[in-house]
């Protein structure tokens, strides 16, 4: 066990660091919810999206910091993870990491490990820029960052193990971008991450509800918008113990269709 944990650790450092030599990768996972967070921002500057508690506006750039770091989770975790391990099965990677000493628990241990360390950055890079840039008040409660703590850690945990199910789908290392993008756009779409949930139709609502991305991005509108806003919630609650319910039910989903689906080659090749 001591050794299988060692060799994790250092395939924790070598995710990390072929993660961030990838280009493309690193824009469409890492900085695309910096992108979008400032695009809102900049095209809303002169738009209210609410008031707090004391009367005042609440800017874009307030109302869109918990829906990006809701998709931060969702695109670091689960896009990344799809992507990755779709596309080294592809190439041979995983064969031949198959047929070798390594641990298979010692290969996950680097995959989420890397998602861990690269989500945990990319929302202190979103958390910064909001506060610095945007002049973003951040809360002081002790219990909301806790509360924070709890849903991000949760939120990264359940989108990996769904991303390493979710590889098995492409059939190919080339077509595993055009295959996972899309699920993770529309979830986007229909989770209240670009439009205010309540202002959907009510079937998408409750299509939306089934998935755990609705229930990350409630969570962190918990976190960093006023408690004005939660009557706006559906039930006009944060339901935080729903939060942790559907997140810990997909990431048993997650678990039991990663131990069936997963394989070291395909079976067709």
């Amino acid at each position: 066990m001591s050794n299988t944990l060692t060799l994790g650790g250092k395939r924790i450092g070598y995710e990390v660091r072929q993660y961030f030599r990838q280009g493309d990768t690193v824009f469409f996972t890492f900085l695309f919810p910096l992108v979008m967070l400032t695009i809102f921002s900049t095209a809303f500057s002169e738009t209210s999206f609410g008031v707090d508690a004391n009367g005042d506006d609440v800017s874009a750039a307030a109302f869109y910091l918990p829906a990006m770091l809701a998709a931060g989770v969702l695109l670091s975790g689960l896009q990344n993870m799809a992507v990755d391990i779709a596309m080294e099965k592809s190439d041979g990677t995983l064969k031949r990491l198959g047929g070798s000493p390594l641990p298979v628990f010692s290969y996950f241990m680097g995959k989420i490990g890397q998602v861990f360390v690269t989500g945990l950055a990319q929302a202190a890079a979103i958390l910064l820029l909001a506060a610095t840039v945007f002049q973003v008040p951040l809360p002081t409660e002790p219990e909301k960052w806790l509360t924070f703590a709890w849903v991000f850690v949760l939120g990264v945990v359940t989108s990996a193990i769904l991303g390493i199910a979710l590889s098995s789908i492409p059939r190919s290392g080339k077509s595993a971008t055009a295959v996972i993008i899309p699920i993770t756009l529309v979830l986007q779409f229909i989770s209240g991450v670009y439009l205010s949930f309540t202002q959907l139709p009510e079937w998408l609502q409750n299509i939306a509800s089934v998935f755990p991305l609705k229930w990350m991005a409630q969570g962190m509108r918990s976190v960093f918008l006023p408690d004005t806003f939660e009557v706006l919630e559906r039930g006009e609650s944060w339901d935080l113990p729903g939060v942790a319910l559907v997140t810990m039910l997909w990431f048993v989903v997650g678990l039991v269709a990663s131990r069936l689906t997963f394989r070291w080659i395909r079976k067709d090749s």
